[in-house]
């Protein structure tokens, strides 16, 4: 995604004013407005989702889908971790989440027997995999 980047490139040039290390203050400002985005609720990120021409304004396909998957990347934004493989098992968990999510909505929504099919099979194999990724623990090694 590009606007994470320019905005930190940004920063970096506005710090740049003598107070301090301007890449670290480039980082924090970063980091905050990170933060700042991770922790909108669900209504204020579908907003922003439906800005970015997502969501409100599209299709009533797009608009049945909009909700959950501004909530998958809300806590996919706020899920952390301590090292890569902590990170990856907390962001994933968030990731399957809104599949089930969003398969949940085709099955309430769709009259097609092949994506309703599609949409329990996602159901069943990502609740399993949630699962899976749940009773992971980190080897000894890390």
């Amino acid at each position: 995604m590009r606007t994470p980047f320019l905005m930190a490139a940004l920063l970096l040039l506005t710090a740049c004013d003598g107070g301090g290390d301007p890449v670290q203050q480039a980082l924090r400002d970063t980091s905050s407005a990170n933060h700042a985005a991770a922790t909108k609720t669900t209504e204020e990120a579908a907003v922003d989702h439906a800005a970015m021409g997502h969501g409100a304004g599209a299709t009533p396909g797009d608009q049945a889908f909009a909700a959950s998957e501004a909530e998958m990347h809300r806590r996919m934004g706020a899920a952390s971790g301590e090292t890569v493989d902590q990170a990856y098992i907390a962001k994933m968990i968030e990731h399957h989440r809104g599949a089930v999510a969003m398969a949940e909505v085709a099955l309430k929504e769709s009259r097609d027997p092949e994506v309703r099919r599609m949409a329990q099979v996602v159901v069943d194999s990502q609740t399993r995999e949630i699962a899976e990724m749940q009773a992971w623990k980190p080897t000894a090694a890390q």
